[in-house]
């Protein structure tokens, strides 16, 4: 049995309304180191997804994401996230980009009706507070998933910018998921 360490009180996301979730993570910095693992390639594909991210309004997102490949030891998805066993895409639209502070974009187009994502940066001594809104998510089950991911995903930057190795994705993200089911009220 595998001992999992007990996640800090202040790292949960809260649902601000009954279609959005906000999460902050305080992140070692400075804001040009943070704000490039956002924006540069590179960088983003081992935390969150590889692909494009046009750094101007009207520009165009690409989100590569391969959940089961961003740490060094492989797993896989549970049933219920099958689909999202290996690389998939998500595009979007940039709303808003003022480098080094404000990055926003549309997520998921391909839906129809896709939700927005804001990250605003901001210094806090030698760190960056990073806090990531995602709005008009289309129901419980989305918001729950979503907001799992978003923890997860900024539990593993937090942890590249520290030098450690990260927690597997997928298990994870379905503990979380299942935490979250209990700590967002339906509103």
């Amino acid at each position: 049995m595998t001992l999992v360490e007990p996640i800090p009180a202040g790292d949960f996301a809260v649902a601000t309304t009954k279609d959005s979730v906000r999460i902050e993570r305080l992140l070692p910095g400075p804001i040009e180191r943070v704000w490039s693992y956002l924006t540069e390639q590179e960088k983003r594909r081992r935390w969150m997804a590889a692909g494009v991210v046009e750094m101007q309004e009207g520009g165009v997102v690409c989100h590569v994401f391969d959940n089961s490949r961003l740490t060094s030891r492989d797993d896989h998805p549970p049933a219920k996230y099958a689909a999202l066993d290996g690389p998939v895409k998500s595009h979007g639209i940039v709303t808003a980009c003022e480098a080094p502070r404000l990055l926003a974009y549309t997520f998921s187009e391909e839906s129809g009706e896709p939700s927005e994502v804001r990250f605003d940066l901001s210094e806090s001594g030698s760190q960056v507070l990073l806090v990531v809104t995602h709005t008009r998510i289309p129901n419980r089950a989305a918001m729950l998933s979503f907001t799992a991911g978003w923890h997860t995903h900024l539990d593993i930057l937090r942890d590249r910018l520290e030098g450690r190795e990260p927690e597997l994705f997928w298990p994870k993200h379905t503990r979380l998921e299942e935490e979250y089911g209990s700590r967002i009220p339906i509103i």
